[in-house]
């Protein structure tokens, strides 16, 4: 055997493998203390450790053997994999609306470098062919790379270059955008979005995937399809989320960019709209309207970009004995603006008072949100409310905690005038404040019930 035949391995590891006389890319038989397994030997990252062999199983996914449980191993079979996708020439048809892809790190469409444990995403339209056929029938697509980021580095930065790249594109008569980003801040950029790009006539869509592109169970395909649908065909022209609806492969919600939040960190069916309900159920062939309003698509190429962020914004989750050092290391660092998820209807401890009140006098921007995600601010009901207001906090009624910070910091990057700056907090842009939530907008089952059970056994988990 060659040095060829173990890629990746080294150390106890490399050596359990020579043992049995067994091979990167063999398929072999384990005899574990654990169990027998099957599969096919895959390369391994360099920076692994030794102590594990890893092998592809008959259902698509890879486990790790423990090299210490390992009694024999049998090479079966030999057939070494190309993990390349294939990059073939995009179709383009004069019938189809022209979208535009701006990638910003998130590995939509992937495979995956067994040297190294990266994924390297497919990104060229010849790439995102080979990797997504389906595409083709779907719309024509350019694409740009505007960064190559984790979705926890997207910031003001990188908002603003956005929006000015789309308003480009949209003065220039694409169809519909469609930005491929990390799941873990979606919901953030989208709202910075919302408020960075107003008046659009077309739709643009984030999209990102749960599951990276090598596993059996990823979601990246269907939800590139369902947003290039959504960005070539949709009569919605908002900013807007496309995510799983239910786990299952039937469909993808629209999720309205400033009422939305990712609220599992690792279903497909991650992505929820709070205290509403979605814009739109959406298929690679089809958008079906749940909501009736929503800002409808135009021929024109007008639009409206405001790329401002003040960064120094910070969000406090309030948490009970906060000392009130929280938020004066805040002021004396030179923030302009606080977004608080307080409890309940909107409350804090009282030890925070003087610092609310320093804060007030010092000119930060002090708004009140709930961190139980649903519902609204209610600062009149309880004495604590009321104090707080006279100290200068603002009810934020009912946006989300993520969104108020975006919006306060779009609103203190355009006016040090805190009269203004609650103008532009509390005039709703697009149902970041609602008048009412939706009977149907807050659901939440919990499991056990019988009932409850019924319901999920007719339906969709």
């Amino acid at each position: 055997m060659t040095d060829d035949s173990f890629q990746g391995y080294q150390g106890r590891a490399l050596a359990a493998l020579k043992k049995h006389s067994v091979r990167v890319w063999g398929k072999v038989r384990a005899d574990t203390t654990r169990g027998v397994f099957e599969g096919t030997i895959l390369p391994r990252s360099e920076s692994d450790d030794d102590q594990h062999i890893v092998l592809k199983i008959a259902t698509g996914y890879n486990i790790g053997v423990n090299i210490d449980t390992i009694k024999d191993m049998q090479e079966s079979g030999y057939k070494k994999a190309n993990y390349q996708i294939p990059e073939k020439e995009f179709p383009y048809s004069d019938d189809k609306p022209n979208i535009k892809l701006f990638g910003t790190g998130g590995t939509i469409a992937s495979r995956l470098d067994y040297r190294t444990g990266a994924v390297i995403p497919a990104f060229s339209p010849g790439e995102l062919y080979g990797a997504v056929p389906e595409l083709a029938d779907i719309c024509n697509i350019t694409t740009e790379k505007l960064f190559g980021v984790f979705s926890e580095n997207m910031g003001p930065k990188e908002y603003k270059i956005l929006a000015e790249a789309i308003g480009k594109e949209i003065k220039n008569g694409i169809d519909g955008v469609i930005i491929g980003h990390g799941t873990d801040t979606l919901h953030h950029t989208a709202a910075a979005l919302t408020f960075m790009i107003q008046d659009q006539p077309i739709p643009i869509i984030l999209v990102g995937s749960q599951r990276s592109s090598d596993r059996p169970s990823s979601d990246a395909a269907l939800n590139l399809m369902h947003a290039s649908y959504a960005a070539g065909h949709s009569d919605i022209a908002e900013t807007m989320i496309c995510m799983f609806g239910p786990t299952s492969d039937e469909y993808g919600f629209l999720h309205r960019g400033t009422r939305v939040r990712k609220m599992h960190s690792s279903y497909r069916s991650a992505f929820r709209t709070i205290g509403d309900i979605p814009l739109a159920k959406v298929t690679r062939d089809s958008v079906e309207l749940i909501k009736s309003s929503y800002k409808p698509r135009r021929k024109d190429k007008k639009v409206t970009i405001l790329p401002y962020f003040e960064e120094k914004v910070s969000i406090v989750y309030y948490y009970p004995n906060m000392r009130p050092d929280i938020i004066d290391s805040l002021v004396d660092n030179g923030y302009r603006g606080i977004v608080i998820a307080g409890t309940g209807l909107g409350h804090v401890n009282k030890p925070l008072y003087p610092a609310l009140e320093r804060a007030s006098e010092k000119g930060v921007a002090v708004y009140m949100t709930v961190q139980t995600l649903w519902g609204y601010v209610h600062m009149y009901v309880y004495e604590t409310g009321r104090d707080m207001m006279d100290l200068g906090v603002i009810p934020a009624e009912n946006m989300l905690p993520e969104v108020a910070y975006i919006k306060l910091g779009w609103a203190l990057g355009q006016t040090d005038d805190l009269d203004k700056v609650k103008e532009i907090m509390l005039l709703p842009i697009n149902d970041e404040i609602t008048e009412r939530e939706p009977y149907n907008g807050y659901l939440i089952y919990q499991g056990g019930v019988p009932e409850v059970e019924e319901f999920i056994k007719k339906f969709h988990k």
